[in-house]
């Protein structure tokens, strides 16, 4: 059977088409990047000219910014790598068929792409990973911080992961796409030994610069250049990587952000826990708030012209940041009037 693509956050004309409304008039919250995007501001002319040139600068940006022991391979966003790996990595295990175990919850283009590259036997964990499961493992997938739960591993955790699965020629593949506020519980570090380790890193989420589609794969050597050899040349446009290096030097915008992205990750969570009385996992990015109706929640919400992301389980929904307080207003509304309906339906049920 033919796996079927994910679903995505961000397809905002769509819902527009189904529910109606003018899409200035939507609230989008479905994505989980930031609203405070990175002034991208005039750009030289020469971006424009010239052919991308892969020694402008951008990958030694990007290993200071992310501490790392030696220069990523810059991609057109982390997606693109997520895509082309498990044929690279498979060429690399020396099996007949791999056991690649993924999150059983987590950002499903992971298990897409392993299924559509065959191949491979597919196993999943819930919270972590056990040590019958690894094991078992060839391939071992961690989402860190988990998209949509938010969940967490400590540095030595991933680390003995990769020890157990490097003993045996297997790889650890980590997708640290939402981990720039917490950049301390990141697995990369300038020791780090990065033999049978794949760490992904985007700029889409924390900069909020996904239209620029650039991320970044920290590997072994071997691993980057059969990466760049299947991707081709020029998979990152020279202006995106004049603006994603402008921004991974920004230090001072860096923590700016932080503090701002902090401070509305709290009036988020306070919000939904003052209206929805459930469950809320997450990150600085984005909270998932886990309801019994998540699927009536969204569609009420969808009619409110607030679109949110419906997570793939049906049981919760992931809500990103507002970005200006007429936003924070209309959620705030919409949350209010909805919660009294449930609220007022509920009473009428139970006379």
């Amino acid at each position: 059977m033919k796996a079927v693509a994910p679903q995505h956050g961000g397809n905002l004309r769509e819902q527009v088409a189904r529910y109606g409304g003018a899409l200035t008039d939507w609230l989008d919250l479905s994505t989980g990047v930031s609203p405070f995007a990175y002034p991208v501001g005039s750009l030289p002319a020469e971006v424009w000219q010239h052919l991308p040139q892969i020694d402008d600068g951008l990958e030694q940006a990007a290993r200071r910014y992310y501490n790392a022991p030696f220069k990523p391979l810059a991609v057109a966003g982390s997606q693109a790598a997520i895509m082309a790996l498990p044929s690279i990595i498979l060429a690399r295990l020396e099996c007949s068929k791999a056991v690649v175990a993924l999150p059983r919850v987590g950002y499903k283009e992971h298990q897409h792409a392993w299924q559509q590259c065959g191949g491979c036997e597919l196993m999943f964990y819930d919270d972590f990973p056990s040590p019958q499961l690894v094991a078992r493992s060839d391939v071992l997938v961690v989402i860190h911080p988990n998209n949509p739960s938010g969940e967490r591993y400590s540095v030595q955790q991933l680390l003995e992961l990769r020890q157990h699965l490097a003993a045996r020629g297997g790889y650890l593949l980590v997708d640290e796409a939402f981990m720039d506020c917490t950049p301390q519980c990141s697995l990369l570090h300038p020791e780090l030994d990065l033999s049978h380790l794949v760490v992904l890193r985007s700029v889409g989420k924390f900069f909020g610069l996904a239209g620029a589609r650039v991320g970044f794969v920290f590997a072994e050597l071997a691993m980057q250049v059969a990466l760049a050899d299947r991707l081709g040349p020029w998979t990152v446009a020279g202006p995106c990587r004049w603006v994603v290096q402008q921004a991974l030097l920004d230090k001072p915008w860096q923590q700016q952000t932080k503090r701002a992205l902090g401070a509305a990750s709290q009036r988020l969570n306070q919000l939904l826990a003052k209206y929805l009385n459930c469950r809320l996992a997450g990150s600085q990015l984005f909270t998932s708030a886990y309801l019994v109706q998540a699927s009536d929640w969204h569609r009420q919400l969808c009619e409110a012209q607030i679109y949110t992301r419906l997570c793939d389980e049906g049981d919760a929904l992931r809500f990103g940041l507002p970005a200006s307080e007429a936003d924070w207003t209309k959620l705030t509304k919409a949350l209010q009037q909805l919660s009294r309906a449930i609220k007022e339906t509920s009473d009428g049920e139970s006379d």
